[in-house]
């Protein structure tokens, strides 16, 4: 096998020329040669402890650019050492591994990573492989380290595994324990949450394509690559928005672009959140056992209607963020019993109209491992029935990237089930384009590396996109935003009973204050 750093410097240098074909686009190799003795067909010195620290080429890895700010040193993720790109000047480098006898198939690249961010690009890819190159960018984790993926379809025998960093003076990332073996991923599910759209278009909210077209917001969504679209639906709200009627109008517009629809019940006559689970109105006062009928017919209804008009439901909440339970009283974490009843109520009204319709369970606070730990064990210990788990997290609220990704991991192995990110957003921008201080409006309440611009909402897209796509054993289902169409407009603001109030989320909309399609919406086209 041929390694770098025990080759004389002429016959290094020589070699290196071979296999270096000119370069396109930045850093990117173009196809390398299709035989060399000097490839093997395994990934070598994945965890870069053949060297120790201090090696400028780690055993197995070839290098190309700035070779002085590529390099191994000790801190390993699980061993005692990884690779470092840093330099106190501006650099371009790569480490690359070159792969032959390769049997052609599906492969997916495993990596743990860390950086401090503000690079130009960092990213992992697989290229020369047959096929399109692949590329996963490095999420920004200063402290903890982050499991991403890499899949790609050889179909010529040989592969380049490729850490690439085009960064500024004092930009850094780590890389290490790779592996590269047989498998697949991506996303099933890449969507969001467009209840606030029937609305908007009614007090005049216009929707634009990227180049100022106007058009159907769900029909420019749908363009972009999203696949599914989340609806919530309430009882007996006091605008007639969000109602049953509305969700059956909307439904069609959904399946119409060839969308898959999630329906997401909040039991309440407004917002059912961790802090309120108002019972609606029409069931106040009703005995436990009649709220868990309440809760079967309302089930039933609105998903007998959708199946009945051919829009039949893919995918159902019981429950909006229920981390205390709904309906409360009665159906708070503090009678167990009691809310497994209501839970179990909601499942097999939806199994009845559609056994195939995949049932899920949401809770709020994404990055919390004790408290989604306690909840769903809590859950399990009471029979409650469910085929997926969904969370919502907000890096701003909700912890770190790596809080987010161990709770995503611990629940999928846990219960063994399907996990998918219900709800998550980014803000563009911090000011407000109405009168209401907007939700997140300051510098300070970001997320560290990714500021409030189209660029930095793109990169958290495509960052929490890409740990939800690592969750072991193809468990990762896909992710929803929240609320892709919710634009300023006067009179369909938060409080649905009063239409002076505004709206704090508009920062974080997938459409502009011009109304035009935002960079972010990318990300629906990811794997």
């Amino acid at each position: 096998m041929f390694h770098p750093r025990r080759t004389p410097a002429r016959t290094r240098l020589r070699v290196l020329r071979a296999l270096l074909l000119p370069l396109a686009a930045g850093l990117a190799l173009t196809a390398l040669p299709a035989q060399t003795a000097t490839a093997a067909s395994t990934l070598t010195n994945g965890g870069f402890e053949a060297d120790g620290s201090g090696a400028a080429a780690p055993a197995g890895w070839s290098e190309y650019g700035a070779t002085g700010a590529s390099y191994t040193e000790s801190g390993g993720r699980s061993g005692s050492h990884r690779l470092s790109h840093w330099s106190s000047s501006a650099y371009q480098v790569e480490t690359y591994q070159y792969l032959s006898g390769l049997t052609n198939g599906d492969y997916r690249l495993t990596a743990w990573v860390r950086s401090g961010g503000g690079q130009n690009a960092a990213y992992l890819a697989l290229k020369n492989c047959g096929g399109t190159e692949q590329r996963t960018d490095l999420p920004v984790s200063a402290g903890d380290w982050i499991r991403i993926v890499v899949p790609v379809r050889v179909t010529n025998n040989q592969c380049t595994i490729s850490v690439n960093s085009d960064a500024g003076a004092g930009n850094w990332i780590n890389v290490d324990d790779l592996t590269f073996a047989p498998g697949t991923s991506g996303l099933a599910v890449k969507g969001a949450d467009i209840s606030s759209l029937p609305k908007s278009e009614a007090k005049g909210g216009v929707y634009r394509t990227a180049s100022g077209s106007a058009g159907d917001g769900v029909a420019i969504l749908r363009s972009s690559g999203m696949n599914y679209a989340r609806l919530k639906v309430w009882v007996n709200p006091a605008d007639g928005y969000n109602n049953k009627a509305r969700v059956l109008a909307m439904a069609k517009r959904v399946k119409a672009q060839g969308m898959k629809l999630l329906v997401d019940f909040h039991y309440s006559d407004a917002w059912a959140d961790p802090g309120k689970q108002t019972k609606p109105a029409a069931w106040a006062g009703h005995s436990y056992s009649q709220l868990k009928t309440d809760v079967y017919q309302h089930t039933y209804d609105v998903l007998d209607a959708l199946k009945t008009q051919g829009t039949t439901a893919d995918m159902v909440q019981v429950g909006n963020e229920i981390n205390g339970g709904m309906l409360w009283n009665e159906g708070s974490t503090s009678n167990w019993t009691q809310l497994a009843g209501l839970l179990n109520s909601g499942y097999d009204a939806a199994k009845a109209v559609a056994p195939s319709t995949t049932v899920a369970l949401h809770l709020a606070e994404g990055g919390d491992l004790d408290g989604t730990r306690w909840w769903f064990d809590k859950a399990v210990s009471q029979g409650v029935r469910f085929d997926a788990i969904g969370l919502s997290y907000y890096g701003y609220w909700h912890g770190t990237l790596h809080d987010f990704q161990t709770t995503l991991d611990d629940a999928a192995a846990r219960y063994g089930k399907p996990v998918f990110l219900a709800e998550t957003a980014y803000p563009f921008r911090l000011d407000s384009e109405d009168g209401l201080e907007n939700i997140i409006d300051l510098t300070g309440e970001l997320v560290p590396g990714y500021p409030a611009t189209t660029a930095g909402q793109t990169r958290w897209m495509n960052d929490v996109a890409s740990i939800v796509e690592a969750v072991p054993n193809g468990r990762g289902l896909g992710v929803f935003y929240w609320e892709a169409t919710w634009t300023a407009r006067t009179g369909n603001g938060w409080d649905p009973a009063d239409p002076a109030s505004g709206n704090g989320w508009e920062n974080q909309a997938l459409f502009g204050y011009d109304d035009r399609a935002l960079p972010a919406m990318s990300w629906f086209g990811h794997r």
